[in-house]
């Protein structure tokens, strides 16, 4: 059986949209953790995941800073700098901040600090099994929208109802009335409904990877101190 999967982080977890390549079914649901999204059986053999997996000492990285300048402005601010690795120690927004402080002379975003339960969640299985790597990817959806579209980024806020439209419009023709049936169960899956429509887009990239099509950004990423890539598939 081969499985595939696309994820976005939600209030309760992962919202997770899973393919059986063989029969073309897809089916959603939440889940709870990193370990979970990974390694429940049957296991994925893709996982596209958005979320910053390797992470830098200090200083940017340049899949972000290439992801930003592909999506141009307005999308560009929805690639948010990943956070240093050392703020993965921090038990505190405060806390995080002063540890940035004394490497870049930077404080950590919001933004990054409300997700950061997730990157080292993510993080720690990924090191604890460094193979896994083979099978989890990271991706943005904002940027798979934009080689949906022939490289061209999403004019609309994905918030705003005429945004959802627009990424729809893309979706459709893809996978059909899974996404009307997904966006009507998001609530039972504790996910908004732009969780879900980056979730399948993370999906169609999947499937990219699966079928040997897939770029990576930038075209030879290097890795982090861990071992892991610092990159965005698409």
């Amino acid at each position: 059986m081969r499985i595939i999967r696309g994820a976005d982080g939600c209030k309760g977890g992962w919202i997770a949209i899973t393919k059986n390549i063989d029969t073309g079914d897809i089916t959603w649901q939440l889940c709870k953790n990193a370990r979970e999204l990974i390694y429940q059986e049957p296991e994925p053999r893709i996982i596209a995941v958005d979320i910053p997996i390797g992470l830098p000492e200090q200083g940017p990285r340049m899949c972000d800073q290439a992801a930003r300048k592909l999506l141009g402005t307005p999308r560009a601010s929805s690639v948010f700098p990943a956070p240093i690795r050392p703020v993965l120690a921090a038990r505190s927004y405060v806390d995080a901040c002063h540890i940035r402080y004394q490497i870049e002379g930077k404080k950590v975003s919001q933004q990054a600090w409300h997700i950061i339960s997730k990157i080292k969640d993510m993080d720690e299985c990924l090191r604890q099994q460094p193979e896994s790597q083979s099978r989890v990817h990271e991706v943005h959806p904002e940027v798979c929208f934009c080689f949906m579209a022939d490289q061209h980024a999403m004019r609309l806020n994905k918030k705003s109802h005429a945004g959802r439209e627009e990424r729809i419009t893309l979706l459709e023709p893809i996978f059909g009335e899974c996404i009307a049936a997904a966006l009507a169960e998001r609530h039972q899956l504790a996910s908004g409904a732009d969780d879900v429509l980056d979730a399948f887009a993370a999906l169609w990239t999947a499937e990219r990877i699966l079928s040997g099509i897939s770029q990576t950004i930038p075209p030879e990423p290097p890795v982090d101190d861990c071992g892991l890539y610092m990159e965005i598939v698409v």
